[in-house]
């Protein structure tokens, strides 16, 4: 299933996470180019404990992140 997430916050990010570790692909969108960057270096740019290691696990399309333009 294909599934967009609007916000890479604290509900999104971790919704998208989830819903991408139980074999969907998923599409986070946020407005804030900050954190779309910083999650595109690698980074997380919120305070989740192990979320760093649930999304370094997709090595493909499952999550896709961009700005909505």
């Amino acid at each position: 299933m294909k599934i967009t997430v609007v916000g890479t916050g604290y509900v999104g990010l971790v919704s998208g996470a989830c819903i991408a570790e139980v074999g969907n692909d998923v599409l986070c969108l946020d407005l804030d180019a900050g954190k779309i960057k910083t999650l595109l270096e690698g980074g997380i740019p919120i305070h989740e404990p192990e979320l760093l290691s649930v999304i370094s696990q997709f090595d493909g399309p499952a999550i896709e992140l961009g700005d909505g333009r």
